[in-house]
């Protein structure tokens, strides 16, 4: 049986040869790449939501070069510590599984009986994912709107994505974990001093959120050294500075070759109670 239920009336989803089925005779394609699509026409946002393809693109190859490393080898060790024998596991927001496909990985690598399934709303870079971990089930939907049933899973993984959690409580197991990555005060601080005159740290706050007890942080601290033009514009869009940039930084930026800067992350784990 599919982690994924049907969007259109909530029943399971069996995954066949060439499409996912629900009881009521509802289908859903499978993709050449081995991803199927569950987000359903009125919940999009835009015609193309999501990352574009040149996007998915650069963040994969931002990322294929391992200078987020740190990070995914973080949340590979929390996964398998937060986790029994065996487990259900969703990557919302999952972007080009690679955090998803290192997860799963070591999750069997730790001899466990994993099912994993990742999410994104960008239909280009879920034919990233897919094509990455073929033993994934990964699904164009929104986080707000997973197609998941009720109390189906043990793990949730949230990497710089949108923060649903009412749709995160729904899912979630009681005692299950949530993994909550954001930026620290001084993540890429080197590329701020280049973007602006004055930075400004990221900041950072413990926030209670109802119906999950706040469990700890794992902070993960690093320097990366990116090389070339293409990596850091890679590197740019993927955060929010590419959109609220002055022209003067983002011109600075493009005539570097290469940027050595702080990466500071914070994953913050949570316990459904």
């Amino acid at each position: 049986m599919s982690l994924f239920c049907c969007p259109l009336c909530a029943a399971p989803l069996q995954r066949g040869e060439r499409a996912y089925r629900c009881p009521a005779g509802h289908s859903f394609d499978i993709a050449a790449e081995g991803h199927t699509h569950l987000l359903p026409v009125n919940r999009k946002n835009s015609k193309m939501p999501g990352d574009d393809k040149g996007m998915a693109a650069a963040r994969s190859a931002f990322l294929n070069e391992g200078y987020y490393a740190p990070l995914r080898d973080a949340l590979c060790r929390l996964s398998c510590q937060l986790t029994g024998q065996r487990c259900a596991v969703l990557d919302t927001g999952c972007g080009e599984g690679y955090y998803t496909a290192g997860i799963y990985q070591s999750l069997c690598d730790a001899g466990k009986d994993v099912q994993m399934a990742g999410t994104d709303i960008s239909k280009f870079i879920l034919k990233r994912a897919a094509k990455r971990e073929k033993a994934i089930e990964f699904a164009v939907a929104s986080s707000y709107h997973l197609p998941v049933g009720d109390g189906s899973i043990d793990l949730l993984i949230n990497c710089f994505s949108p923060l649903a959690l009412e749709e995160f409580l729904r899912v979630l197991k009681p005692g299950g974990r949530f993994l909550y990555v954001v930026p620290s005060e001084r993540h890429l601080w080197q590329m701020k001093e280049v973007l602006y005159d004055v930075p400004r740290p990221n900041e950072v706050k413990l926030t209670p959120y109802e119906g999950f007890r706040y469990l700890e942080v794992a902070q993960v601290r690093d320097t990366i050294t990116v090389r070339g033009q293409e990596h850091i514009h890679a590197l740019f869009q993927m955060t929010p500075y590419y959109w609220k940039t002055p022209k003067a930084g983002a011109e600075r930026l493009a005539q570097l070759d290469t940027l050595t800067t702080e990466i500071a992350f914070d994953i913050h784990v949570y316990e459904k109670v």
